[in-house]
């Protein structure tokens, strides 16, 4: 019997060593693109053209120490000998690697006769970082950087600042209000005994299968009859739309499953619907509140179609400027880096500080009572 409990809890040592090992692989497989986007960010615009961003690290690369100056009388056009070693032009101008590990690189063209010699030797961690990338992202000012030609390039910066605080605009009234709407309504589904109850639902169940894109083009052409499109009402609007029947079932899962007990003594105390739900199912459900907040905010902050469609240019998100700045902006990667990060810093904060209630939303709407 001993010897079984030992081999169970040996399997259950590998198992447990094999589950931590791959799922250290996969968090650093996530973590190693979003750490390079992170350090290009900060570095240089010629220096993200002429090195990878981990030479931000200490490695070892080659550098120059001194140079050869070929003889005059030593014919290029065939194989001469340098440094020992017989060699001809093409092969210098590729780069050739000495037995003793140093690299000789033709300098120039033939009538330099210069040959640099390189070593290669241990370079620290490299401060060539700032915040330079990100004021000219953030700015609609005037910014010079250079290319990977090295030229001076003066341009106008993105504005990503704005769009930040349009998004900001769009994203917090778009997640309030179906909270508010849908917690009435749960609380109504879910502990209130009306005709149709059942019915109506169904209904709202069902909603959460419909594709959103079929509904743009329908909902646009309200919206232009109305004088709405272009507006952030348009989007609140679109969006409360769009999220209510996931957060009508969401709640209406996790408030059938508070206790009877606590509503049938409020009732026979004498509160009314309104009194209980303000004062007893809104304090309980505050983790499935709290779970479709995030949802929700991540949805729309992150969300592209429906601002495109309902707002375009004239209040552009950080979603649509991100798009722009690529279509623009493509090989500037230094402005791209930095707006990706302006994009992601709000939606990455929100789900590590509040990722517990991810979990309670998602075992609320998996649980029927």
């Amino acid at each position: 019997m001993a010897a079984k409990t030992r081999t169970f809890q040996q399997k259950k040592r590998t198992s447990s060593l094999l589950i931590n090992l791959v799922l250290t692989i996969i968090c650093f497989i996530w973590l190693l693109p979003v750490i390079g986007l992170l350090i290009t960010s900060f570095r240089q615009s010629q220096d993200i053209f002429t090195n990878g961003w981990w030479t931000v690290f200490p490695h070892r690369e080659y550098q120059n120490t001194r140079q050869i100056t070929v003889d005059p009388s030593v014919n290029l056009d065939g194989d001469f000998q340098i440094e020992g070693i017989t060699t001809n032009f093409e092969a210098l101008r590729n780069g050739l690697t000495t037995p003793n590990g140093e690299k000789l690189t033709w300098y120039g063209n033939k009538r330099t006769r210069t040959i640099d010699v390189s070593e290669r030797r241990w370079v620290g961690f490299s401060a060539k970082l700032s915040l330079q990338n990100y004021t000219s992202v953030l700015s609609g000012q005037t910014v010079t950087f250079k290319d990977a030609g090295g030229r001076d390039v003066v341009t106008r910066g993105p504005d990503l600042g704005s769009a930040f605080l349009n998004s900001l605009a769009v994203a917090i009234p778009a997640t309030i209000i179906p909270i508010l709407i849908a917690a009435f309504a749960a609380y109504g589904f879910a502990w209130l005994n009306f005709p149709g109850r059942k019915i109506l639902f169904i209904l709202v169940v069902a909603m959460m299968v419909v594709p959103l894109q079929i509904a743009l083009v329908p909902i646009l052409q309200d919206y232009t009859r109305l004088n709405l499109n272009g507006t952030f009402l348009a989007v609140w609007l679109a969006h409360t739309g769009f999220g209510l029947p996931l957060a009508v079932y969401l709640l209406f899962n996790y408030m059938a499953l508070l206790p009877r007990e606590i509503l049938e003594s409020s009732y026979l105390d004498g509160a009314s619907n309104f009194t209980i739900f303000t004062r007893l199912i809104l304090p309980l459900s505050v983790p499935a509140l709290a779970s479709f907040a995030i949802f929700q905010f991540l949805w729309v902050w992150n969300d592209f179609l429906v601002a495109l469609v309902f707002l375009g240019d004239k209040n552009r998100v950080v979603t649509s400027a991100l798009a722009n700045l690529v279509g623009e902006r493509g090989q500037d990667w230094h402005l791209l880096t930095a707006g990706a990060f302006v994009s992601m810093v709000l939606p990455l904060t929100v789900f590590f500080l509040l990722q517990r209630y991810f979990v309670r939303g998602m075992m609320a709407g998996s649980v029927k009572g």
